[in-house]
């Protein structure tokens, strides 16, 4: 019998169960689809009822098979996602989508009360304010669905929520209140003066470390279950807990999301900078970041290409970089590509492009993508010596992202992994006692080393 520590992994999208041994190997995974439902307005939203059925059959199924002894469960899940429950430890509310658009009398209410909104945002780490910000959820269901309100006995983040389910404990952790929640006043470091003002805090349980653990009786079993984390702080711990020198992580996938553990100046002092943003680490330090719709932006342009050049839908993932090709773009370089969903000051008003084959305006469009991943990876370094730069996610196979990147950073040690576990993997970490060595990232992680190509 393998002794493993299980995970629920939840994004949007996929659902997914992983089994890790000791060394932190899985072992066993399967993930499951729900169709979204739609909350009172119509909106899409988590189909929560349908996720909690999932987590308890899996995991009851689990533990009676003979070949895993689980000694411990941890949850990693999306942010921004509040569940609030009653006295009974029921459900109040749908899981409001944080895509939902709320009344701009209620943003506008509480700046009134708690701006200005230049101060506020850099205060508490977040570069807008909409339901992207849970805090925010909270203030929009007290003033516009009080008779809700009053029955919330516990506001709980979806990774605490999870946690719950199993232990029938309500539990706050710095990852999650430290998302972009607008709760967080990272120069006090503690809940922003507006919280207690609205008295929130006495529906927000105890905060704890993010590493604490529960030993709970589960079905006649002693089993080690966690308070859950956070997604994107999940998946920077494993490299925080195995790399001793500074470095930044580039998240890539339909966000990329770049990170910074190590900065002493986390508080977005560039209140025009609306792609900043904080996380919070495990232990309650401040980890500045910047966000780039990098993926979806690519899958935008890549489906024009294609289109354009006849080509199939899949060509570009069989592109390799071409030194003569991007000299050639360089020599009278200009922006060619109107983004859809980025922001840019060097984009033309419309896309045009004079390339004969796709290769080469596939190069094209990947130089000015890294121009903008380079600026946003140059923005969250700031004034900080990094000399370790690390590319995970989609973008870590794409070999003209990392030639790329590596050539604009040449004085950097450039590094790719292969993190498909990333979340689920850093949960796991989370609540173990095991320390990790050097090497973990090369034996889990699939590391390679990247040069810079040669300029003649």
């Amino acid at each position: 019998m393998v002794n493993v520590t299980a995970v629920f992994d939840i994004g949007k999208t996929n659902k997914k169960f992983f089994l890790f041994d000791k060394d932190f190997k899985e072992v066993h995974k399967e993930y499951i689809k729900f169709d979204e439902i739609e909350d009172e307005d119509g909106h899409p939203t988590e189909n929560l009822p349908a996720l909690q059925e999932w987590l308890k059959k899996v995991f009851e199924n689990i533990l009676k098979e003979s070949k895993f002894n689980i000694e411990a469960i941890n949850f990693s899940t999306y942010g921004a996602s509040f569940v609030h429950i009653d006295e009974n430890g029921e459900v109040l509310t749908p899981l409001y989508n944080y895509t939902k658009q709320i009344d701009k009398s209620v943003v506008d209410s509480f700046l009134e009360k708690y701006g200005p909104k230049e101060e506020f945002l850099k205060t508490t780490g977040c570069f807008d304010l909409s339901l992207l910000n849970s805090g925010l959820q909270l203030y929009w269901i007290k003033h516009t669905k009080p008779e809700v309100f009053k029955k919330i006995k516990y506001s709980l983040h979806l990774p605490q929520y999870l946690s719950y389910i199993f232990t029938g404990i309500p539990l706050s952790e710095y990852t999650s209140i430290g998302c972009h929640t607008a709760l967080w006043d990272y120069a006090k470091k503690d809940y922003h003066e507006w919280v207690y003002k609205e008295e929130l805090h006495k529906i927000l349980p105890t905060i704890v470390s993010t590493e604490t653990s529960i030993n709970m009786n589960y079905n006649g079993k002693r089993i080690k279950i966690g308070v859950g984390i956070h997604d994107s702080s999940s998946a920077l711990l494993p490299y925080v807990r195995s790399v001793k020198k500074k470095f930044v992580l580039v998240s890539t996938g339909t966000w990329s999301i770049t990170l910074n553990p190590f900065t002493d100046n986390p508080i977005v002092s560039d209140t025009d900078a609306k792609d900043s943003i904080n996380y919070m680490r495990i232990n309650g330090k401040p980890v500045k970041a910047t966000r780039l719709f990098l993926g979806n932006e690519y899958k935008i342009q890549v489906a024009k290409l294609a289109k354009h050049f006849g080509v199939s839908e899949d060509y570009h993932r069989h592109v390799k970089f071409d030194q003569d090709v991007y000299f050639e773009i360089m020599k009278d370089f200009i922006h060619m590509f109107k983004w859809e969903s980025i922001a840019s000051e060097n984009m033309p008003t419309i896309s045009e492009i004079t390339f004969d084959k796709f290769e080469h305006a596939y190069h094209q469009l990947m130089t000015e993508l890294v121009l903008l991943q380079v600026k946003s990876i140059k923005d969250v370094v700031g004034e900080d010596e990094i000399k370790r730069l690390y590319i995970d996610g989609g973008f870590s196979d794409n070999d003209l992202f990392v030639k790329l990147l590596s050539h604009h950073f040449r004085n950097m040690k450039l590094r790719t992994t292969d993190s498909s576990l990333g979340s689920a993997l850093g949960a796991a970490i989370s609540i173990s006692d095991k320390k990790l060595n050097s090497k973990f990232l090369k034996k889990n992680y699939s590391l390679k080393k990247h040069v810079p190509f040669i300029i003649s």
